[in-house]
């Protein structure tokens, strides 16, 4: 199992539209670093939902569902479905995770544009611990 972090700007998709679905296409994405990390995500993968630009956080698990298959909108890059399984109880901010020597090593602080990334299986745990969440998540 992997573990990824994928960056949505609230205004656009939030969590709380996630969770009212349930389920929906992780789509929009135009970056091919990006894309090709979404090309290694296997159903049952686990990742965060990270609310950007406006008080950045870490609000929540998702679930890969459905592997990467292509986007209509522009057959180039692809997608994913990603299943709301877990709110934080308490939400780990950017500012709280840039203080974490532990989480020193993030591909966040070094490519801060960069949508979609893998997650450490050691820093997953960590940032799990700090959001409170279910040990099921924990995997």
């Amino acid at each position: 199992m992997k573990f990824w972090l994928f960056k949505s700007e609230p205004e656009t998709w939030s969590w709380k539209d996630h969770c009212a679905v349930g389920v929906e296409p992780w789509d929009g994405v135009r970056n091919y670093q990006a894309r090709n990390f979404m090309k290694e995500m296997s159903i049952g993968d686990l990742g965060f939902f990270y609310q950007s630009v406006k008080n950045p956080q870490i609000k929540g698990v998702v679930k890969i569902v459905k592997t990467y298959y292509p986007d209509p909108k522009d057959t180039r890059f692809g997608m994913v479905d990603l299943e709301a399984i877990e709110t934080f109880l308490n939400p780990v901010t950017l500012k709280e995770m840039k203080k974490d020597s532990f989480l020193e090593n993030l591909l966040l602080f070094r490519q801060s544009r960069l949508s979609v990334m893998p997650i450490p299986t050691n820093c997953w745990k960590h940032i799990v611990q700090l959001g409170n969440v279910d040990t099921n998540v924990k995997k």
